[in-house]
């Protein structure tokens, strides 16, 4: 399928109302450094919950308000501390297990990896497809975290571009663009396309996402 000025107009309308990065929104400025790369798979941690996107963002910033903002620290600050900061974003349903596994996850991250997540991205020797399963190596983080983290950190991983996955795809249907990876990838600059994952998830998850992109766009 080929996109069409319809299709450019109906991106164009999404991006602007709804093309914030979920990383963005916690206040992760994302780079290929050790600090925000973690925040963010904090984060995929947080989001992969059956909790609010909102919420999940929220105990993200809540936790670097603590300071929690790398394995180590994440590590030492204990489980109390942990639960406390998890509360403090409003994370309670889950707040117990998650404490007990963002401490277990630091661990293993300082461990086996150094501290930092890029040698996971190493450790994937150059192949995407290996990705998703080194990083559910970190307790809670499943399949629904990793491509939470691989569609987000695309932007400075371009061997990942273009990172659509199955959750983006189906935001694409709804609003009637391109459902394959590639065309879908073309209606956007490289450096947009995380841009347009987060938008098209949001999509996927809310109607109202879906009947205000097409108002905007004509449709």
């Amino acid at each position: 399928m080929n996109a069409t000025a319809g299709d450019r107009r109906t991106v164009r309308a999404l991006l602007d109302a709804h093309g914030r990065t979920y990383a963005e929104e916690a206040g992760i400025r994302l780079r290929d450094t050790p600090q925000p790369l973690y925040r963010l798979l904090v984060l995929a941690c947080l989001l992969s919950a059956r909790i609010r996107a909102s919420v999940a963002v929220a105990t993200a910033r809540s936790l670097a308000d603590a300071g929690l903002k790398d394995p180590r620290r994440m590590a030492d600050a204990g489980w109390q501390r942990r639960v406390d900061a998890l509360g403090a974003g409003g994370y309670r349903r889950y707040d117990e297990r998650t404490a007990t596994q963002l401490g277990e996850g630091a661990e293993l991250l300082l461990d086996r990896y150094g501290g930092d997540v890029r040698r996971m991205r190493a450790a994937a020797d150059g192949d995407p497809g290996r990705l998703p399963a080194i990083l559910q190596e970190i307790p809670g983080l499943g399949p629904a975290g990793a491509s939470i983290f691989l569609r987000e950190v695309q932007g400075v991983w371009p061997e990942l571009l273009p990172y659509l996955d199955d959750k983006a795809l189906q935001g694409a249907a709804r609003l009637g663009l391109p459902t394959r990876p590639e065309p879908l990838a073309r209606l956007v600059a490289p450096e947009r396309t995380s841009a347009l994952a987060a938008a098209l998830v949001r999509a996927a998850l809310d109607e109202d996402v879906v009947e205000d992109v097409r108002g905007r766009a004509g449709k």
